[in-house]
């Protein structure tokens, strides 16, 4: 096919990219011929003792020797008498039987909880004394296996 069919626009993309080609040699030229070589050191990028990048190698002098059997390695267990007890009790201060929700204050916390009837283990009323958990709902804490709370 000849050139000759070309339009305007093709032509000046060909232009442009001969133009971009012809460029990138030149630059190749010229580092060769400027000789400059990058070497390895000059990439090399140390940290000092403050955690700041520097070009600089650190001073052997201040280099401090560390025995492997010095480092304290810690696996801490839980301990079942010190966990927090996770069940809460609270007052009913609403609850809508029709709807299927209401809300509960933590007598310890004084904080509103939202309690669905779906988590609910017996049936509750408002005033009622409830034993609960406390879990994460779609829009904050969630009062979770609900039962009424009964003196031993």
């Amino acid at each position: 096919m000849g050139r000759s069919q070309e339009t305007f626009g093709k032509k000046e993309v060909r232009s442009k990219n001969e133009k971009k080609r012809k460029e990138k040699e030149q630059k190749r030229a010229k580092k060769k011929s400027d000789g400059k070589r990058t070497s390895f050191d000059d990439m090399i990028a140390y940290v000092d003792e403050f955690g700041k990048i520097t070009s600089t190698p650190p001073d052997p002098d201040k280099k401090t020797v560390v025995v492997a059997e010095n480092i304290e390695l810690k696996i801490t267990r839980n301990n079942p008498e010190s966990a927090p007890d996770f069940v809460r009790k609270g007052v009913v201060t609403f609850f809508n039987d029709s709807k299927g929700f209401g809300f509960i204050r933590d007598l310890v916390s004084n904080q509103s909880i939202f309690v669905h009837a779906n988590n609910l283990l017996e049936n509750i009323k408002e005033n009622n004394i409830v034993v609960f958990e406390i879990g994460k709902g779609p829009k904050g804490p969630s009062a979770l296996n609900v039962k009424l709370f009964k003196e031993e």
